[in-house]
Formats: structure tokens, C-alpha cells, sequence
């Protein structure tokens, strides 16, 4: 499937959510709604909600039908309730009340999910496109899923040799005591706990004592069935946009500055106090090594189309670690993603046009495989 002649291109744009991630994927949306250029797209907005009901509509589509200046901050996620049917042969919405009745004017041509989290960055609705045959932006399913688990991503950094920080993992139900034992003998303090499957630093608690160790672990364990555990590391953090995949492209990088004592979600969210440094304050040199290490990071999660992959500097120690890498990056209008692509040369609309312009290029790369596979 290619972008369709003679009229816009209709983005399906897909936000909210299931993880706790729900409130920053409704801002992202708000935040691409106001770039997409009107005279190339039209938008389909489709909220989930925290439960997982597809709404379509609403105050949304009230909003986009008043111009981008009308658009507010974040947009409300109501409407009438829809599905996306895993069929190829259609690429419409199906409302579910009445159940099954076609929806008037609800086609669509690409999917350009805003999902942060589980249930939407995991792998877990790519492998629903996937099944519907639509095009939709960012990685597929194995990259998605990799990428959003931080214990198979550090395992896969390791299989290639980059260099990681120390960590452990534990799976909810197993001996904390023991595991507290272990990261206190292997890791020491201060170190950090995180949940394994979440982004935008949700549920992570730095520990500097056995007690605060306990307590992030079993407040990491409420997000996901597994939990990290990593050293902490007294360096700079740096971080760099990817775009593309055969060949991925790296952006200028960016240093932050966290406000927090570490780079929280009040400060990526709530406040101005984090500082985005674009570019990072290195030497050529520097920037060329961390800019090479955040393709290798890229391509050994299998990632495709875009990610943001973070690091920790240690200047007078291990020179750059890697983190982790994120497949749907932040869109809102304080991310860092489009920031470092913006100082790169690629203005956010033209950023977004790259982006969609991948999920029709992948998707006719996939129809192509599939035709010949059929044929034989």
C-alpha cells in the first residue's frame, strides 16, 4: 500500500492507553495533531481508555474540525466505541454498538500509534496491525517487544558487546529477601529499581538503604510481573534520536540536565526544570562515538523506523553506557525526540511525514513477501 493520490493521506491517530503511561500518550496526540500539515492528512482520532475500549470521536475530532489553535494541550479520550477488526481485507473501524455496524466515513490508510507502555509499545497492538495488514509507524513486533522489556533489552545489548550498566532482575512471587541479598552484594548503593515492561521513569525508586531497596522493589512489582535492579551511575545523560532502518540515521545528541535527582516523571512531564542541552555539549569525537553506539543499540533490539536511545556518560570512567532504548519516544511539545531531529535538520512536520512515509515503504516491502509466498 502506498500514500493515496489525489486526496489526504487519513492517519489513524491511536492514543491513550492501558499502562500508566495513559495521560503522556493523550499530550503526545495533541502535540502531532498540531503538526500534522492539514493539507496532506486528515485524522482519524481514536482514544483508549485506562479499561481498553476504543472510542472514536468525541471531543477530539470536535477539536481537529476547529483548527490547530483550537486543539487543547491533551485530548479526551470518548466517543463512540469502535474496534479495529484483525482483517486485511478492510481497513475500516467497526462500531460495537450497535455490534458490527460499519461506521460512516471511518476508513483510514496508516496507523500512527501514541501508545507508551504496555498494551501499546509492547508489541501487543502492532501484532493486531500486523494481523488487520495496514501500515502503521514504528517498529514491529519483535523490535516493539524487546524494546519495551528492559531485561531481553539488556540482553540483547550484551549479545552484541555494547556496554550496559550492572543489573538483576527478579519475577514477581520469587524470594525478595534472597534478591535484595545478591543486588546488595553485587551491585551495592545507591542503585535503582524499576519495573521491567513501563517507560516515562513510571514506578522507578532510587534505594540507598536496605529498606529503600525493599520498598522499590516491591513498588516496581505493582507495574509489571518482573522488576530491574541497576547500579547507579554518576555520569551525564545523554540521549539520541534514531530515524530510518535500512540504513537507521542518528540525530545530533541531546544531554539532560535533570531538575529531580534523577531524570523523573515530574520532570519529563510536569515542570520546566530538566534542561535539554541540543546539542550535547562533546567533542566531535564523543558525538560520533555515542551517535554509532545508539545505531548498534537500535538494530540489536530489531527495531525499525524510530527510537530514542538513552545513555549515561561517565567521562573519567566507562566513557558512554548504554540504557535503553524507547520505540514510541515522547511527542509532546517538551520531548526530546523531535528536539534533537529539529537541530538535526528535520522539522517536526517534515519528521512526522519521514515517519509515515516508512510505515507505507514496510508495508509494501511486507505485501510484496506475502504475494510471493502465496504464489510459490
Amino acid at each position: 500500500m502506498t500514500r493515496p493520490h489525489g486526496r489526504r493521506t487519513r492517519v489513524l491517530l491511536l492514543f491513550g492507553g492501558r499502562s500508566a503511561e495513559h495521560d503522556v500518550s493523550r499530550v503526545s496526540a495533541a502535540s502531532v495533531a498540531r503538526a500534522l500539515d492539514p493539507a496532506k492528512y486528515e485524522i482519524l482520532p481514536v482514544g483508549i481508555t485506562p479499561d481498553g475500549r476504543w472510542l472514536l470521536g468525541g471531543e477530539a475530532r470536535q477539536a481537529l474540525a476547529g483548527g490547530r489553535d483550537a486543539l487543547p494541550d491533551a485530548f479526551v479520550v470518548e466517543g463512540v466505541p469502535v474496534t479495529e477488526m484483525p482483517d486485511p481485507t478492510s481497513r475500516e473501524l467497526v462500531a460495537l454498538e450497535p455490534a458490527g455496524e460499519a461506521l460512516a466515513d471511518a476508513g483510514f490508510d496508516v496507523v500512527l500509534p501514541l501508545l507508551h507502555g504496555p498494551y501499546g509499545e509492547d508489541g501487543t497492538v502492532q501484532g493486531l496491525f500486523e494481523l488487520a495488514g495496514v501500515a502503521y509507524v514504528g517498529s514491529g513486533v519483535v523490535g516493539s517487544a524487546v524494546g519495551m522489556d528492559k531485561v531481553m533489552m539488556k540482553r540483547a545489548f550484551a549479545a552484541v558487546g555494547l556496554p550496559v550498566v550492572a543489573w538483576r532482575s527478579l519475577r514477581d512471587g520469587h524470594d525478595v529477601g534472597a534478591f535484595c541479598d545478591r543486588v546488595e552484594l553485587e551491585l551495592g548503593y545507591p542503585c535503582f529499581a524499576k519495573p521491567a515492561n513501563m517507560g516515562s521513569s513510571v514506578g522507578v525508586s532510587k534505594a540507598r538503604d536496605r529498606g529503600e531497596l525493599e520498598a522499590a522493589v516491591d513498588f516496581a512489582l505493582r507495574f509489571d510481573e518482573w522488576a530491574i535492579v541497576e547500579e547507579a551511575i554518576d555520569g551525564r545523560e545523554i540521549e539520541v534520536g534514531i530515524l530510518g532502518d535500512d540504513p537507521p540515521e542518528a540525530s545530533v545528541p541531546a544531554e539532560i540536565v535533570p531538575g529531580d535527582e534523577f531524570y523523573s516523571y515530574a520532570d519529563k512531564y510536569e515542570s520546566d526544570a530538566a534542561d535539554l542541552l541540543v546539542p550535547a555539549p562533546l567533542t566531535e569525537e564523543q558525538r560520533e562515538r555515542v551517535r554509532g553506539l545508539a545505531i548498534e543499540a537500535f538494530e540489536a533490539c530489531r527495531c525499525e523506523a524510530m527510537a530514542r536511545v538513552d545513555f549515561f556518560f561517565e567521562e573519567d570512567g566507562r566513557g558512554f553506557v548504554v540504557n535503553e532504548v524507547n520505540t514510541i519516544p515522547g511527542f509532546t511539545a517538551i520531548s526530546q525526540y523531535p528536539r534533537m531531529w529539529q537541530e538535526s535538520g528535520i522539522p517536526y512536520p517534515e519528521l512526522l511525514d519521514r515517519l509515515i512515509d516508512l510505515a507505507f515503504e514496510r508495508h509494501e516491502r511486507r505485501t510484496r513477501r506475502a504475494g510471493r509466498q502465496r504464489d510459490e
